[in-house]
């Protein structure tokens, strides 16, 4: 079976494909960037409709397949801003109904899991997943993806970029803030938020703005304290996780675990709990449509082709799924 699968949560339209026996034909990304300012749904609408068509047909010509080789189209399905949503749909369904084939919506947060499973042979991991607008700890529990601690505000991700906004930088800032953060040479004491195992941004922020206002900091050492900090926090509470369920095994999924630093603290936790450590490459750390092809296999028995019934679900939390292909 060859599934194609069609993400375009937020800024991101892609289209990826891939077996069920794991084997990756393609995996083709455009993404909406701005010089300044952060996303507006409207216009990452209007991206993914100018980029829908040719962006699945590149992964069709990088996996040197024709339509016609395709068993199965899948799509994410939520959370997610519902412009954008709407245009993967609208393309799952057009190819879907091209090809009589089923369709399957899927939750874009459970596919950063499965993919990372796929990549990294861990077989129950505790999954770290920073991203723009989802902070999560996640893990299998009698029946589903459970959440073990998550954002009480933001998303890690819209964090960072909101202050690379402040001070001047594009959208996606987080590469840009830990670019500078490599030149930081003094750390800055900042509010560090853990609640039980829960965390919090938006204090943060503020706190990072008014020292940035002030002028008596290096903005170097603003965004080196700043990942330290907030890095600290998740590693803080994904270990507790790892403690509360046993699990011997920390995952990274999200476009914010590409960050080199966040990876060596949670490298180095782990090796402190003899726990494996796992991080998949950043092709599918970032939102992809190889992803969602995968779990669109995963869940082919929940596919069909009652295709005007299949909607959108902006809303949906990882906890929300129940998990019947384990």
């Amino acid at each position: 079976m060859i599934s194609l699968g069609i993400e375009s949560t937020a800024h991101t339209f892609g289209c990826g494909i891939i077996s069920d026996k794991g084997k990756i034909y393609a995996n083709v990304t455009d993404a909406y960037r701005t010089e300044s300012g952060g996303i507006h749904p409207s216009e990452a609408r209007k991206h993914h409709e100018n980029a829908k068509d040719k962006v699945a047909e590149d992964a069709l010509g990088i996996a040197n397949l024709k339509l016609s080789d395709i068993d199965l189209i899948s799509f994410s399905q939520g959370p997610g801003l519902s412009p954008c949503l709407l245009v993967g749909m609208a393309k799952a369904k057009e190819l879907a109904k091209k090809l009589n084939v089923p369709l399957v919506g899927v939750n874009h947060c459970i596919a950063h899991l499965e993919i990372g499973k796929l990549m990294t042979k861990a077989k129950d991991p505790v999954l770290l997943y920073p991203s723009g607008a989802n902070t999560q700890i996640i893990a299998y529990e009698a029946g589903k993806y459970r959440v073990f601690g998550e954002t009480l505000d933001q998303g890690v991700g819209n964090f960072i970029d909101s202050f690379a906004r402040y001070i001047g930088l594009g959208f996606p800032g987080g590469p840009k803030i830990e670019k500078l953060a490599l030149d930081g040479k003094n750390y800055i004491e900042l509010p560090y938020v853990v609640k039980g195992m829960d965390v919090s941004f938006s204090g943060i922020l503020t706190n990072l703005k008014q020292k940035y206002g002030s002028k008596k900091y290096p903005v170097e050492d603003l965004a080196f304290s700043l990942q330290e900090t907030v890095f600290a926090m998740l590693v803080e509470v994904s270990e507790r996780a790892m403690a509360h369920t046993g699990k011997k095994e920390l995952v990274l999924g999200g476009g914010v675990a590409c960050n080199k630093r966040l990876q060596q603290m949670c490298r180095i936790m782990c090796e402190e709990r003899n726990a494996k450590f796992s991080v998949p490459p950043n092709e599918v750390l970032v939102d992809n449509g190889l992803m969602i092809a995968w779990l669109g296999i995963v869940q082919r028995k929940q596919a069909a082709k009652n295709y005007d019934r299949i909607d959108i679900r902006p809303y949906e939390r990882t906890d929300d799924v129940l998990v019947d292909w384990r």
